[in-house]
């Protein structure tokens, strides 16, 4: 198991919220952020996630005037990781993180990296405190994920 900190950023267009106005970036509050559709992003290899709270819920929600949506939110997240220590001390291990939409299939949500899989994901410098491992890099990757839902 790892716990890892992000601020996870989702974008998506929804052409009902086009408007035509003196601002082209309108910021909304969590009130209406409540009102608009968001996606049900979750993650497969979770063991728990928390939204962050303090002193208002860490979320961020922006309308452009062409009906795209960016919302942001501090998250910290545990999540599975699956070890083989055959070779301990000098192994190596792979932990991902998946996800994706709990209910949505792909014919209605489709994930895709908005600067494409080289740039979309980074990790600060000096981002990674782990006491006995070391951060040696990240693969970004894409994968269909088949439900007995669809």
């Amino acid at each position: 198991e790892y716990t890892i900190d992000v601020f996870f950023r989702q974008s998506w267009r929804d052409e009902r919220l086009k408007f035509d106005g003196p601002m082209k970036i309108l910021p909304l509050n969590n009130l209406l952020a409540s009102k608009i559709w968001t996606p049900d992003t979750f993650f497969h290899n979770g063991k728990k996630s928390v939204a962050h709270n303090m002193t208002t819920p860490n979320k961020l929600l922006r309308l452009v005037d062409n009906g795209t949506l960016l919302y942001t939110m501090r998250l910290t997240i545990h999540a599975e990781c699956p070890m083989h220590l055959e070779d301990f001390p000098m192994d190596v291990h792979a932990c991902p993180l998946k996800f994706g939409s709990y209910a949505y299939t792909k014919t209605e949500v489709i994930y895709t990296w908005t600067l494409g899989k080289d740039k979309s994901v980074e990790v600060a410098k000096g981002g990674s405190r782990l006491n006995q491992y070391d951060l040696l890099g990240h693969v970004v990757g894409t994968e269909m994920v088949r439900s007995s839902t669809g």
